[in-house]
């Protein structure tokens, strides 16, 4: 019994060890999200904006620029997929790998060829494991992404867009990233960034209705794309990368909270039968001293005769 006492008195100190580590974490997520969550306020009104402003130059001019074209035969596309470069965050990067597997599939069901390129280590390891092959991939700012990370993501993204697709170009660029919902919900989406659909994104751009203003346009409006849409794709892919980083932590924020509180039962249950065998003990030793006394007064009363 004292063996099981101490075995349950170690467990209870290794448990109490995690559950300080867990509760310490869930305390730097939340705080971290606040953050996250003003920056992706912050970027929400420059994204929406330019969105506007390069509809209302596809629709205002008779312009077929590569970027806003759709191809007749779309042979390749390009998916982008935010995961995390930490893992201790439930199901939040599997979550969204699963969702560009879905997207992969559908998109060779079309008859698409698929480059994928991947942001976090998560999903880095996840390719490289199953021996897949990734296009390109970016590391290390998953939980604090800056609009210098955004602009080296969409710098090959928008070079490969650019391209034929007989020299290695892409007709399509889709997006998988983990959308900000609130604290408790976060979930993995999908979605085209180019080319632009001019009916989903004037919707997106204001209200049902809402006529665009026209403009005329100096030099030309292909001049004027070409200045646009770089931009439009890297504050898209900036806007994506705050939206993970906020899920990114109130997901780590949501599983460490649960591990802590599952530390808890456990250091409760360990308690009760650490007590429970310390008792045991006592009942033992209680024992042995009244069987002691009684043969020793047995012994007593037998030499008296």
């Amino acid at each position: 019994m004292g063996a099981q006492l101490r075995v349950y008195k170690r467990r209870i100190k290794s448990v109490t060890a995690t559950k300080k580590i867990t509760k310490a974490m869930e305390m730097i997520s939340a705080s971290r999200i606040v953050k996250a969550q003003r920056k992706v306020a912050a970027s929400t009104p420059y994204a929406t904006e330019l969105t506007r402003a390069v509809t209302a130059v596809a629709t205002g001019s008779n312009t077929k620029h590569p970027l806003t074209t759709e191809a007749e035969s779309p042979a390749r596309a390009a998916v982008l997929l935010l995961t995390s470069d930490r893992g201790l965050a439930g199901g939040y990067s599997s979550n969204a790998i699963k969702t560009a597997a879905r997207l992969t599939e559908r998109l060779r069901g079309e008859g698409k060829e698929v480059d994928t390129y991947v942001v976090g280590r998560k999903g880095v390891a996840y390719y490289g494991f199953r021996e897949l092959t990734l296009a390109d991939s970016w590391t290390g700012f998953t939980d604090n992404p800056s609009y210098a990370d955004a602009k080296e993501i969409a710098a090959p993204l928008i070079e490969a867009i650019g391209k034929d697709t007989a020299e290695g170009g892409v007709d399509e660029l889709h997006i998988v990233f983990t959308e900000f919902v609130s604290m408790l919900t976060q979930t993995p989406v999908d979605g085209r960034l180019l080319p632009l659909s001019l009916g989903a994104a004037g919707a997106g751009g204001g209200g049902k209705g809402e006529l665009l203003p026209l403009f005329d346009f100096e030099p030309s409006a292909e001049d004027v794309l070409d200045a646009l849409l770089p931009r439009y794709v890297e504050s898209r892919i900036y806007n994506a990368l705050l939206q993970a980083a906020a899920s990114e932590h109130a997901s780590r924020r949501k599983a460490m909270k649960s591990a802590t509180d599952n530390a808890g039962e456990l250091i409760n249950t360990y308690t009760r039968l650490a007590n429970a065998a310390r008792q045991a003990d006592i009942t033992q030793e209680i024992s042995e001293i009244v069987g002691g006394a009684s043969a020793l007064a047995d012994a007593t009363a037998g030499s008296d005769y």
